[in-house]
């Protein structure tokens, strides 16, 4: 079976038929599990399982590593507390005041940026190519969401981009008036003060507009595109199973399964 096939001039990956609800599900099989355990084996094993299954989602590599730095960036942040705070065993490597580094700091330090990355990967892979109202849709039809909740979600969802291109306009005007080559801190504050003061006008206008229209009546709501379950679903949803349940089995069967409550 190949991954993609075209659909109309467009490359169609193989999980774009599946249901953005089955997406969900499919991203908490990935992880919730993974909180189970504090080890690098099934944190590494989930990571190279998830990246082989790339040429299903319709990404490139580069923009799926692309993607993927804001995670690399946070990771070493998240594993410092544990490299310091973690309980010392085995050699010490050195002590200040309550931090002590030793080797299972170490270790629990680079399985927790491992699973940083475990956990943030399957989010990208998966709703990189959701678009916004499919997955409105599958809220309210399949999940069966209120729909006032779920319109609210897709008109946040669509406003992303605008506060995108806001960011890019003011960044070139500041620069046009020659404001943009100095105080990088204190432009970037300046800037995300403008932007949160759009963010409320735009969201109290869109607010507004929205109850104008009606979508806030306690009404049950029709939709113009359906969004049903198939057969694809399940098969996805079964793959996901086994790659986390192949990630803790070879945790087990190396010894590097660490109970987080152990």
């Amino acid at each position: 079976m190949s991954a993609a096939v075209s659909v109309a001039g467009r490359t169609a990956a193989w999980l774009d038929g599946v249901n953005p609800v089955t997406k969900i599900l499919i991203a908490l099989v990935l992880s919730v599990p993974l909180f189970a355990t504090l080890d690098p084996v099934s944190a590494s094993v989930a990571i190279v399982l998830e990246l082989a299954c790339v040429p299903l989602t319709g990404l490139s590599v580069a923009t799926v590593l692309r993607r993927l730095v804001p995670v690399v960036v946070f990771a070493p942040v998240a594993g410092v507390s544990m490299l310091l705070y973690a309980k010392p065993g085995g050699t010490v490597y050195g002590r200040f005041l309550f931090a002590t580094v030793s080797d299972d700091s170490i270790a629990l330090s680079l399985a927790v940026m491992l699973r940083v990355l475990a956990l943030g990967l399957p989010t990208i892979l998966l709703f990189g190519r959701t678009d916004p109202t499919e997955l409105a849709d599958a809220l309210a039809q399949v999940a069966k969401l209120p729909s006032r909740f779920v319109l609210g979600v897709l008109a946040g969802a669509r406003t992303v981009g605008l506060f995108v291109d806001d960011w890019r306009t003011m960044t070139l005007a500041r620069r046009a008036r020659g404001l943009g080559d100095r105080g990088a801190v204190r432009r970037f504050l300046g800037m995300a003060f403008v932007l949160l003061v759009f963010a409320v006008r735009r969201g109290t206008t869109l607010a507004t507009a929205m109850e104008a229209r009606g979508f806030g009546a306690p009404v049950d709501r029709t939709w113009s595109r359906p969004s049903r379950l198939h057969p694809r679903d399940g098969v996805a949803l079964a793959g996901a199973i086994v790659m986390i349940a192949a990630a803790l089995t070879i945790a087990v069967a190396t010894g590097a399964f660490r109970f987080v409550g152990g």
